[in-house]
């Protein structure tokens, strides 16, 4: 993990609110913008978070972002070979929908993978069940994640390793948008389940209960 990855690791657990209405390349396998550019975007909302996709599910159906009107989302960019920040960031959305209860129903998990090229629909199905059972895992072509990456203001480049194998530095916020698909702000890695309940729970009335 790079330095700069590793200050947006330890950034905090609480969520960073925003105001900023929603809105929806070419070297595939790495952002355009760098993790520190992507950070100061986010944190100073410079710019708008998030936009339309039409990806492919661990099960092969095109998904689409205005499946999902009505609900909340809990957007979150990684990769299935990531060693701890993923699956450690995944289990806590999971035990956070867990807690929500029967209101957990109202918001949506969703998974996009930054490592198209070996996060297939086939492995994408063996991966996501391990959080949770409504988690959706998304892929695609490598121009595909990279749009709807540069949408969401994610980092990502691929490193090479030893014996022609890689790894993908990237940026891990859950980005966490409201029933319109509007960003509402994001948690930084390493937010716990309990602190994500706090600041969904007042957001689940829907408008005019």
């Amino acid at each position: 993990m790079t330095p700069i990855l590793r200050a947006i690791a330890c950034a905090g657990a609480g969520l960073w609110l925003t105001l900023a209405p929603a809105l929806a390349g070419d070297a595939p396998q790495q952002s355009a913008r760098s993790a520190a550019e992507i950070m100061d975007i986010l944190m100073w909302n410079r710019e708008p978070v998030g936009g339309p996709f039409a990806l492919t599910d661990q099960a092969g159906h095109e998904r689409t972002d205005k499946e999902f009107r009505g609900r909340l989302m809990l957007v979150y960019f990684g990769f299935t070979y990531c060693p701890d920040v993923c699956p450690t960031d995944l289990q806590a959305i999971g035990l956070a929908l867990d807690k929500l209860g029967r209101d957990g129903d109202q918001v949506q998990p969703i998974f996009i993978t930054v490592d198209p090229e070996r996060d297939t629909a086939a492995h994408l199905a063996d991966y996501v069940p391990m959080f949770h059972p409504r988690l959706i895992g998304l892929t695609g072509s490598a121009d595909a994640i990279r749009k709807v990456a540069d949408a969401y203001k994610v980092y990502y480049a691929r490193v090479p390793q030893d014996a022609g194998d890689y790894t993908v530095d990237h940026t891990a916020y859950i980005y966490l948008m409201d029933r319109d698909g509007n960003y509402l702000g994001f948690f930084p890695p390493g937010t716990s389940a309990d602190r994500m309940v706090e600041i969904i729970r007042p957001r689940l009335v829907a408008p005019g209960r």
